[in-house]
């Protein structure tokens, strides 16, 4: 069953069975989902007011790409459950097993694909939610900013999926590169939570 469509009680349940799949990078990717979800109820509460008026063009590109965003990530979290899957097959195999020989490349690569691709979802959703600090209904600026410490535990989370499996790539200068791209992710990432948590704080709790 698709992790998109499980009743909660049973996923949660999955995630806590001795399985390997799901784990840690479908949470990093449901958590991705949560934070869109709750950050599309705050637009949804601004959309219609009519001091956030001079707003609506924004309100509507943000709920747009929040919507695609959180699908995206319940995509991303049933892609990183059978990748995992898939690579630890074959991690049971020989070393020199001609079916592991052919496949692990890939198997790792699609390992660390979604796992990236939560932060790069991550990333965008946090400077989008940077732009609703000052432009949507203040008083849901708790949810916005639960939004923002989601997506950046999102963020957290797949990063150590990322690196986990880069010593797999049995390339250095590869896994070089792509632990500083993820290190440069996670601090705009933190940077950007930390403003959008502030700029919660800092707002007053009603509308002027």
């Amino acid at each position: 069953m698709s992790l998109n469509t499980q009743p909660l009680g049973e996923l949660l349940d999955a995630i806590a069975a001795k399985v390997p799949t799901p784990g840690g990078g479908a949470v990093a990717s449901i958590t991705a989902s949560l934070a869109a979800a709750l950050a599309r109820m705050v637009v949804n509460y601004s959309i219609g007011r009519r001091s956030l008026a001079r707003y609506e063009a924004l309100h509507a590109r943000a709920l747009n790409r929040l919507t695609e965003r959180g699908h995206r990530a319940l995509e991303l979290a049933d892609a990183d459950a059978r990748a995992y899957a898939r690579l630890n097959q074959l991690w049971k195999l020989p070393e020199d097993d001609p079916e592991r020989t052919a496949e692990w490349s890939a198997a790792v690569s699609a390992a660390i694909a979604a796992p990236q691709e939560v932060l790069e979802l991550a990333v965008d959703m946090l400077r989008l939610f940077e732009e609703l600090v000052e432009t949507s209904n203040r008083m849901l600026r708790s949810d916005l900013a639960i939004a923002a410490v989601l997506a950046e535990a999102a963020a957290r989370a797949a990063a150590w999926n990322v690196r986990i499996n880069l010593p797999q790539l049995g390339n250095p200068e590869e896994g070089r590169l792509r632990e500083e791209s993820t290190a440069t992710l996670l601090t705009e990432i933190r940077s950007l939570c930390e403003r959008v948590e502030q700029g919660c704080q800092d707002a007053p709790a009603t509308e002027p």
